[in-house]
């Protein structure tokens, strides 16, 4: 569903993703880990047309949406949770996530995403910058899931968040994952949510990609190496 060929991607001059490929099946969770400063945040901002790459292929299922601007990159079947979840503080909860549907031609919020999310009904009228991080967290993902994507990209979505919600966190992207056609991409590195929620872990270090293990054949001593400063 997403294939990413030969990617690299640099700051001017500093070249910070060096020629990665790599592919997330139908329907898959992949999570790409990795230490703060590897990579991570630049590879998904690349992905979603934020930051050029200076060269490699991207494809969304049978689209090449390499070269093409975020919202064409949207528009097929692409979506982005930021680091930082950066949801409009001073919005209402239902107005954040309407902003999600600006490449849909239905402007109405599907009515699963409450029911994903019931804490956003219960707060909808509420302005975003009021809610907890683990409910801004919520917020985002549920922004970005109202344009339907094929592909779903999260990056560091349990920064700044206590362990407790992070457990909440895993299980609706599971639910998700249950509810739709969808896959999903996330950045992390909490190795017990990328356990919860993963079929497949990449590690990624110093922009390029250095390991690969399926979830049922996991060596987290080992992951857990590659993750320690």
């Amino acid at each position: 569903m997403l294939n990413v060929s030969n990617l690299t991607v640099a700051y001017g001059q500093s070249e910070v993703i060096h020629g990665i490929s790599f592919n997330a099946k139908h329907k898959e969770t992949l999570a790409i880990m990795g230490r703060n400063g590897m990579g991570k945040s630049t590879l998904f901002k690349s992905l979603i047309g934020v930051l050029a790459a200076r060269a490699g292929r991207v494809e969304v299922g049978d689209a090449d949406v390499s070269g093409k601007p975020s919202y064409l990159r949207v528009a097929e079947g692409l979506a982005y949770v930021p680091q930082g979840r950066m949801i409009f503080p001073n919005l209402t909860v239902e107005e954040n996530i309407a902003t999600g549907l600006e490449t849909c031609q239905d402007k109405t919020i599907p009515s699963d995403i409450y029911a994903l999310f019931p804490v956003l009904f219960d707060m909808r009228r509420r302005k975003g910058g009021n809610l907890s991080g683990g409910q801004q967290q919520q917020l985002a993902i549920a922004r970005a899931l109202v344009s339907e994507p094929k592909v779903l990209l999260l990056d560091e979505p349990t920064e700044g968040i206590q362990p407790s919600i992070i457990k909440d966190i895993a299980k609706v992207l599971n639910e998700i994952k249950k509810m739709r056609d969808i896959t999903i991409v996330v950045s992390e590195q909490v190795l017990s949510f990328a356990l919860d929620v993963a079929d497949r872990i990449l590690v990624i270090e110093k922009g390029s990609l250095i390991h690969e293990e399926n979830r049922a054949d996991v060596n987290a001593a080992k992951i857990s190496s590659y993750l320690a400063v």
